[in-house]
């Protein structure tokens, strides 16, 4: 069974950076299109970012040009670079496999942006 952990969150404010990062073991994340996920404060959790195999990836709108996710297949970490954060990125971070997830979610990183 995999087990993910995520780490690397924080209180900002606005305008700042943060680097998340995600480790995994049972499964190799090479395989698999990865992704970070972002639940915001009585909200469901929805999809951000999306890397491949390939390194290619998406973003959703609100965070394309601010956000950045990378991944270190030797570490089998996913990273996600945070800049120029927005009291709207506020919630708790994800990372899973995407479109279908692994069986299980780690327990997440709070991310909090405020003044």
């Amino acid at each position: 069974q995999v087990q993910i952990v995520e780490s690397g969150g924080g209180l900002v404010h606005p305008g700042g950076s943060l680097k998340l990062s995600c480790t995994a073991s049972g499964r190799t994340l090479h395989f698999y299109t990865m992704a970070w996920y972002h639940q915001a404060p009585g909200k469901q959790r929805e999809l951000v970012a999306s890397c491949t195999s390939n390194t290619s990836e998406k973003y959703i709108d609100s965070v394309r040009g601010r956000f950045t996710i990378s991944r270190d297949d030797r570490q089998n970490t996913l990273h996600l670079q945070m800049n120029d954060l927005k009291p709207d990125d506020t919630g708790v971070y994800y990372c899973n496999k995407w479109p279908d997830t692994f069986g299980s979610w780690g327990q997440g990183t709070q991310v909090t942006v405020s003044s």
